[in-house]
């Protein structure tokens, strides 16, 4: 094999097959012990490399997500909060919502894991597949704002519409200007249109967010659309920062 290596190496990567060769001497080892057969030997290869390109697939979906932090549902303690409704989340972690184009809301008391929850659905989507773009509301704001400046704001609006989830974080924190609903409900109601989810975190209730749109009509318009079309969650309790906050070193 020493003589053959360079070749087939050579030919795996033209084949863009290389990652064959991270496992090749393992999967060598066991079928020269008699565990694999000539076909489980070419099939388990096989599965190796399948294997690593959604590994490498899913590394770039994280890195475009954007995510404050990577975290994960199973990396959160339901059990510091009681008040939580964690069968719910639970169930919501099936993303039936996300299947069938449907939103979720969580909203609640500062600290509570809003943030992480959303954060943690957007991992399981990554896993299941899904493009997923995690923004502060205030940030993507922002950036449409740039569009009308410099005559972008239709790609810039495409672009955040083609995710399949995007995730707006801190909603509804202060009262918008005019300009800020109207591209409120022209990415919303587009997303909506298009069948694509939305995860929103926001410290006040939907039913508060009404007067925070100096135009009745728009906010009537958006708000009826995405409320109705999303679960909400709410998410009540002591908050949950205290059990991220770093351990004071030990003293001797």
């Amino acid at each position: 094999m020493t003589i053959l290596r360079p070749a087939l190496a050579d030919s795996l990567r033209t084949l863009r097959l290389s990652g064959m060769l991270e496992t090749l001497d393992a999967r060598l080892a066991q079928a020269q012990g008699g565990d694999l057969g000539y076909l489980e030997f070419l099939q388990i290869l096989c599965d190796d490399e399948i294997t690593r390109r959604e590994q490498v697939a899913m590394g770039r979906r994280l890195r475009r997500a954007r995510f404050d932090t990577e975290t994960t549902l199973e990396g959160f303690d339901f059990g510091a909060n009681s008040k939580l409704p964690a069968a719910q989340i639970r169930d919501l972690a099936a993303l039936r919502w996300l299947q069938a184009g449907e939103s979720i809301i969580l909203y609640g008391a500062v600290g509570v894991g809003k943030t992480h929850v959303a954060q943690a659905m957007g991992h399981l989507a990554i896993r299941a597949g899904a493009e997923v773009r995690f923004h502060k509301t205030s940030r993507i704001l922002a950036d449409l704002a740039g569009g009308h400046a410099d005559r972008t704001f239709d790609k810039r609006l495409a672009a955040h519409v083609k995710a399949d989830l995007l995730i707006l974080d801190d909603f509804a924190m202060r009262e918008f200007t005019p300009g800020q609903a109207d591209d409120l409900y022209e990415l919303i109601s587009q997303r909506i249109a298009e069948g694509r989810s939305l995860a929103i975190t926001a410290n006040r209730a939907p039913q508060d967010w009404y007067p925070l749109f100096p135009n009745p009509v728009v906010a009537e318009s958006l708000l009826d659309r995405l409320i109705n079309t999303s679960h909400q969650v709410f998410m009540n309790g002591p908050s949950y920062r205290p059990n991220k906050r770093p351990k004071a070193a030990a003293t001797k």
